[in-house]
């Protein structure tokens, strides 16, 4: 045993474990928040259920299952097996309640039963008792097919709509602007001659035109999206009149196959990670959530990889080595470990207040006091995570740096290279697998923080995503929405925890995915310059 370890056996057979076992836990947390998430997208089955009532006649209710709860304690029928039942958010009563396995008298799968989910509501449960068009009942041989034709009309009425209020609200009001600039640099120059005043007041006036007809366009589909309603009958036989342009989308879990079933996840997983709502797409699903997530670890990466080389070169090659540079190493480890939340109150105060407020009173002055960049936003947010993670780039650039052999450095400088030629040609691409590396471990650590974020731009739901096709196309001053914190948000601050929970899994697993994606992209970055450049080392 003793030769065993002294060979170094035991230590390789341990670190394989530890590898091993690091690798389950991450199998297994994957598989928790995809096993957890599926709840969202994976059509549920659907029951109907009539319960006892020791005071009163039975009652009925429509549900899912969301869970079972052994409870061995309390009294009579407080002990047992519960059922959790997801009722629907739009209903009177809490959405999710506990009702015990013993008042159950009758529990059925219906094929009739309906599930209706809205935009803003939730789901609704019930059983189709109709439609009806500007009051009048509609009436068809197969109501389930017509309720689906009539939903995929309004469906495409609903994006003709988005289309219509985009271009007024986008392009003319991008187009009114440009008039408005256009006039005011003639006026500057001196040019404000009755030919110009004539062309720009034709051009408001064809632009007024233009907006009037979009205005009666946008009127006349609204018109159209309230004239159907869904009648649904409830699990008391209530009957439940909704408006169809408040409905996203209508299914029968009961009547699905396992293929069908399959599809609608598919599309509810790619209607979660697109843009594909015509209502709002910033206030529903991940996509925005996504866009501000990847753009600040982009902006982050950009402005931490050069700061941090700069400053490892520096301290590596040209530095001596004397109590400053022995004071900034140490000031740089201690960096590493402050909590998050105390660059966010920095970003705040430096970044927003002073920088921000700086360059409003010097460039945006005529638009004060509404600030432009003295308000946090994509940028400042961006700016304070390159400040937390720049240690980590400086640590693991002077690693890489001082494995650069010194003999490859005396070797270039007696061809006949400078200090600089040999940095540029030699030592970096020497150091750029550490470099990487330590672009690895940034990305890792920004993409999951939140603390900071709250202070420095991050917001619940953004009107505006912080790139589009309005020039200049990225807009650095504007708020966002990021993963991290929309997890936070849903675990912590909604009313219904039980039912956001398998959306916090699924935004969770999201985060993990782009971040893992992230990594990935610069792992093989990294493989391709270790290859391209191992040469050097030999």
């Amino acid at each position: 045993m003793n030769g065993w370890f002294r060979s170094g056996g035991a230590w390789i057979w341990l670190t394989g474990g530890a590898v091993g076992l690091c690798l389950v836990a991450t199998l297994g947390l994957g598989a928790l928040l995809a096993g957890q998430a599926v709840r969202i997208f994976w059509p549920q089955p659907l029951y109907q259920f009539q319960l006892s009532a020791p005071d009163c006649c039975e009652q009925r209710m429509l549900g899912e299952i969301y869970a079972r709860e052994t409870r061995p304690s309390g009294k009579g029928a407080d002990r047992g097996t519960w059922l959790i039942i997801n009722t629907g958010k739009a209903a009177e009563q809490a959405s999710f309640i506990a009702i015990p396995e013993s008042r159950i008298v009758q529990q059925s799968r219906s094929p009739d039963l309906l599930v209706v989910k809205r935009f803003s509501s939730g789901n609704e449960y019930g059983v189709l008792a109709g439609m009806r068009e500007d009051g009048q009942p509609l009436t068809a041989d197969n109501m389930p097919r017509a309720l689906q034709q009539r939903l995929d009309l309004i469906d495409t009425h609903r994006r003709l709509a988005a289309s219509l209020r985009e271009e007024q609200r986008g392009q003319l009001a991008l187009r009114a602007q440009q008039l408005q600039l256009q006039a005011d640099e003639w006026k500057r120059q001196g040019q404000w001659t009755a030919r110009n005043q004539a062309r720009t007041q034709a051009s408001e006036v064809e632009l007024q035109r233009r907006y009037d007809q979009l205005s009666q366009q946008l009127s006349a589909l609204e018109s159209e999206l309230d004239r159907d309603t869904l009648l649904l009958r409830d699990g008391q036989g209530v009957i439940q009149a909704i408006n169809m342009s408040d409905i996203e989308q209508a299914w029968y879990p009961n009547r699905m196959s396992f293929a069908a079933k399959a599809r609608h996840a598919v599309k509810q997983v790619v209607a979660f990670v697109s843009p594909a709502s015509p209502v709002d797409s910033l206030q529903t699903g991940a996509f925005p959530a996504i866009v501000g997530t990847v753009l600040l670890v982009m902006l982050m990466s950009v402005i931490v990889m050069p700061l941090g080389v700069m400053a490892a070169v520096y301290l590596h090659e040209y530095a001596d080595n004397n109590a400053l540079t022995r004071f900034i190493r140490i000031a740089v480890g201690n960096l590493a470990g402050v909590p998050s939340i105390v660059y966010g109150v920095f970003g705040l105060g430096f970044f927003v207040y002073i920088v921000g407020g700086s360059l409003d009173s010097l460039f945006y002055a005529d638009q004060l006091p509404s600030p432009t960049f003295g308000t946090p936003g994509l940028l400042w947010a961006s700016l304070t995570l390159a400040l937390l993670t720049l240690p980590v780039v400086i640590i693991a650039t002077e690693e890489g740096l001082s494995r650069v052999p010194p003999s490859l450095r005396h070797g270039s400088l007696a061809l006949g290279a400078t200090q600089a030629e040999t940095l540029w040609r030699v030592v970096l691409p020497g150091a750029a697998p550490a470099m990487m590396t330590g672009l690895i471990l940034a990305v890792a650590r920004a993409a999951g923080e939140t603390a900071p974020l709250m202070l420095v731009g991050v917001i619940k739901s953004a009107p505006l995503l912080p790139v589009d096709g309005i020039f200049p196309w990225l807009h650095p001053d504007r708020k966002f929405m990021h993963l991290g914190f929309q997890i936070y948000d849903l675990a912590f601050q909604n009313p219904d925890s039980n039912a956001a929970r398998p959306l916090v899994f699924a935004t969770a697993l999201l985060l993990i995915v782009i971040v893992v994606s992230l990594n990935l992209a610069a792992i093989g970055l990294r493989h391709h310059l270790r290859e391209k450049y191992r040469t050097l080392s030999l």
